[in-house]
């Protein structure tokens, strides 16, 4: 069992920034990869980003890539997600989750993973 807890989100004016944590507790060795997803009213939830506890892969969406960034602190068992220039279209509920596979490739279907938080409301304002 991996038991995660969102915290960061809140309210913010577009090209504001803001910043996500993501405190992961249990069974924290049997979590390869963390994932961040968002998903906004009426769509589907969609992969954000993803880093591994150990090395150094990531990996970042296309619409995000350049303007957030992951990253972990092991010492802390949490993961934070970065946002800057945040734009209307960030606006969603933005969960992390834990994967528990051993994979080569990191995953970016929500499928792939197991544990999940309860999610983080951002929203950005005109």
């Amino acid at each position: 069992q991996v038991h995660l807890v969102e915290s960061g989100g809140g309210l913010v004016q577009a090209g504001g920034s803001l910043k996500l944590s993501c405190a992961a507790s249990g069974r924290i060795l049997s979590a390869y990869v963390m994932g961040w997803f968002r998903q906004a009213p009426g769509k589907e939830r969609e992969f954000v980003g993803a880093i591994r506890w150990r090395g150094s892969t990531e990996a970042l969406a296309d619409p995000v890539k350049d303007r957030f960034i992951i990253s972990r602190d092991n010492a802390k068992n949490e993961v934070y997600l970065e946002m800057y220039n945040l734009k209307p279209e960030d606006t969603a509920v933005y969960y992390c989750a834990a994967d528990v596979s051993i994979r080569s490739e990191i995953s970016r279907t929500p499928g792939g993973y197991t544990y999940w938080g309860q999610g983080t409301q951002v929203t950005v304002s005109s």
